[in-house]
Protein backbone atom coordinates (compact mmCIF):
# COMPACT_ATOMS: atom_id res chain seq x y z
CA UNK A 1 0.00 0.00 0.00
CA UNK A 2 1.61 3.72 -1.07
CA UNK A 3 1.90 5.71 1.98
CA UNK A 4 -0.50 8.19 2.16
CA UNK A 5 0.80 12.27 1.48
CA UNK A 6 -2.16 13.88 1.47
CA UNK A 7 -2.49 17.20 3.50
CA UNK A 8 -4.57 16.06 6.07
CA UNK A 9 -3.07 12.80 6.55
CA UNK A 10 0.50 14.68 7.14
CA UNK A 11 -1.15 17.30 9.65
CA UNK A 12 -2.07 13.86 11.84
CA UNK A 13 1.68 13.13 11.43
CA UNK A 14 2.77 16.06 12.70
CA UNK A 15 0.36 15.83 15.26
CA UNK A 16 -2.16 18.54 13.50
CA UNK A 17 -5.23 19.21 12.67
CA UNK A 18 -7.30 20.86 9.98
CA UNK A 19 -9.19 22.03 13.29
CA UNK A 20 -6.02 22.88 15.60
CA UNK A 21 -4.19 24.84 12.73
CA UNK A 22 -7.59 27.28 11.73
CA UNK A 23 -8.48 27.51 15.16
CA UNK A 24 -8.05 31.20 16.67
CA UNK A 25 -5.33 31.36 18.84
CA UNK A 26 -6.74 31.60 22.35
CA UNK A 27 -6.85 34.95 24.26
CA UNK A 28 -5.06 36.29 26.79
CA UNK A 29 -6.48 37.81 29.84
CA UNK A 30 -6.52 41.72 30.06
CA UNK A 31 -5.50 41.70 33.48
CA UNK A 32 -2.36 38.95 32.95
CA UNK A 33 0.81 39.55 32.73
CA UNK A 34 1.56 43.52 32.51
CA UNK A 35 -1.97 44.03 32.73
CA UNK A 36 -1.83 43.12 36.46
CA UNK A 37 0.27 45.97 36.75
CA UNK A 38 -2.17 48.55 34.65
CA UNK A 39 -4.86 47.47 36.76
CA UNK A 40 -3.01 48.39 40.33
CA UNK A 41 -2.19 51.25 38.98
CA UNK A 42 -5.57 52.16 37.24
CA UNK A 43 -7.14 50.75 40.75
CA UNK A 44 -4.61 53.18 42.65
CA UNK A 45 -5.29 56.18 41.02
CA UNK A 46 -9.21 55.68 40.86
CA UNK A 47 -9.06 55.47 44.46
CA UNK A 48 -6.78 58.23 44.81
CA UNK A 49 -8.48 60.73 42.08
CA UNK A 50 -12.36 59.88 43.94
CA UNK A 51 -10.86 59.89 47.53
CA UNK A 52 -9.63 63.57 46.56
CA UNK A 53 -12.55 64.89 44.31
CA UNK A 54 -14.91 64.08 46.91
CA UNK A 55 -13.53 65.26 49.68
CA UNK A 56 -13.05 68.38 47.82
CA UNK A 57 -16.98 68.76 46.38
CA UNK A 58 -17.70 68.35 49.86
CA UNK A 59 -15.57 70.72 51.69
CA UNK A 60 -14.15 73.52 49.46
CA UNK A 61 -16.34 72.99 45.98
CA UNK A 62 -16.78 77.01 45.53
CA UNK A 63 -13.25 77.63 45.57
CA UNK A 64 -12.56 75.48 42.23
CA UNK A 65 -15.41 73.67 40.84
CA UNK A 66 -13.68 73.15 37.55
CA UNK A 67 -10.92 71.74 38.73
CA UNK A 68 -12.44 69.44 41.08
CA UNK A 69 -15.38 68.43 38.92
CA UNK A 70 -12.43 67.61 36.64
CA UNK A 71 -10.62 65.44 39.04
CA UNK A 72 -13.91 63.75 39.80
CA UNK A 73 -14.49 63.06 35.83
CA UNK A 74 -10.59 61.41 35.88
CA UNK A 75 -12.06 59.11 38.55
CA UNK A 76 -14.68 57.81 36.76
CA UNK A 77 -12.33 57.33 34.15
CA UNK A 78 -10.19 55.41 36.06
CA UNK A 79 -12.51 53.44 37.59
CA UNK A 80 -14.28 52.46 34.37
CA UNK A 81 -10.64 51.37 32.73
CA UNK A 82 -9.95 49.21 35.62
CA UNK A 83 -13.35 47.24 35.61
CA UNK A 84 -12.99 46.70 32.15
CA UNK A 85 -9.33 45.44 32.19
CA UNK A 86 -10.39 43.29 35.00
CA UNK A 87 -13.45 41.78 33.50
CA UNK A 88 -11.76 41.33 30.16
CA UNK A 89 -13.40 40.17 27.23
CA UNK A 90 -13.52 41.84 23.68
CA UNK A 91 -16.57 44.04 24.57
CA UNK A 92 -14.30 44.75 27.95
CA UNK A 93 -11.42 45.43 25.50
CA UNK A 94 -12.68 48.02 23.17
CA UNK A 95 -14.45 50.09 26.02
CA UNK A 96 -11.50 50.43 27.71
CA UNK A 97 -9.34 51.25 24.39
CA UNK A 98 -11.55 54.00 23.93
CA UNK A 99 -11.76 54.95 27.62
CA UNK A 100 -7.68 55.33 27.54
CA UNK A 101 -8.15 57.61 24.09
CA UNK A 102 -10.52 59.43 26.57
CA UNK A 103 -8.19 59.94 29.31
CA UNK A 104 -5.06 60.53 27.28
CA UNK A 105 -7.16 63.50 25.28
CA UNK A 106 -8.04 64.39 29.21
CA UNK A 107 -4.83 64.80 29.72
CA UNK A 108 -3.63 66.59 27.26
CA UNK A 109 -6.32 69.12 27.09
CA UNK A 110 -6.53 69.41 30.80
CA UNK A 111 -2.92 69.68 31.14
CA UNK A 112 -2.79 72.36 28.29
CA UNK A 113 -5.15 74.39 29.74
CA UNK A 114 -3.46 74.83 33.24
CA UNK A 115 -0.26 75.77 30.97
CA UNK A 116 -1.96 78.23 29.13
CA UNK A 117 -4.58 79.51 31.49
CA UNK A 118 -3.42 78.92 34.99
CA UNK A 119 -6.02 81.21 36.39
CA UNK A 120 -8.61 79.10 35.41
CA UNK A 121 -7.57 76.24 38.10
CA UNK A 122 -7.35 77.81 41.46
CA UNK A 123 -6.29 74.45 42.46
CA UNK A 124 -4.91 71.11 40.70
CA UNK A 125 -6.71 68.35 39.17
CA UNK A 126 -5.29 65.07 38.67
CA UNK A 127 -4.41 66.50 35.31
CA UNK A 128 -2.70 69.17 35.61
CA UNK A 129 0.43 69.92 33.72
CA UNK A 130 0.15 66.76 32.29
CA UNK A 131 0.20 65.07 35.76
CA UNK A 132 3.18 66.68 36.64
CA UNK A 133 1.84 66.06 40.62
CA UNK A 134 1.71 62.26 40.19
CA UNK A 135 5.19 62.22 39.05
CA UNK A 136 3.30 62.14 34.76
CA UNK A 137 1.93 58.72 35.12
CA UNK A 138 -1.56 60.21 34.04
CA UNK A 139 -0.15 60.70 30.85
CA UNK A 140 1.96 58.09 30.89
CA UNK A 141 -1.07 55.30 31.78
CA UNK A 142 -3.44 55.72 28.92
CA UNK A 143 -0.05 55.60 26.77
CA UNK A 144 0.65 52.30 28.12
CA UNK A 145 -2.99 51.45 28.04
CA UNK A 146 -3.12 51.22 24.34
CA UNK A 147 -0.51 49.66 24.16
CA UNK A 148 -1.27 46.70 26.16
CA UNK A 149 -4.25 46.69 24.74
CA UNK A 150 -3.32 46.92 20.86
CA UNK A 151 -0.90 44.62 21.48
CA UNK A 152 -1.94 41.72 23.36
CA UNK A 153 -5.36 42.08 22.25
CA UNK A 154 -5.65 43.44 18.66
Amino acid sequence: MAPDHSEGAVRAEHGTTAESTDAPRPRRRLASGPGRLLVTLYGIFTVGAASRSLVQVTTRFDEAPLAYVLSAVAALVYAFITVSLVRGGEGARRAALVCCCVELLGVLAVGTWTLVEPDAFPDATVWSDYGMGYLFIPVLLPLTGLWWLRREHA
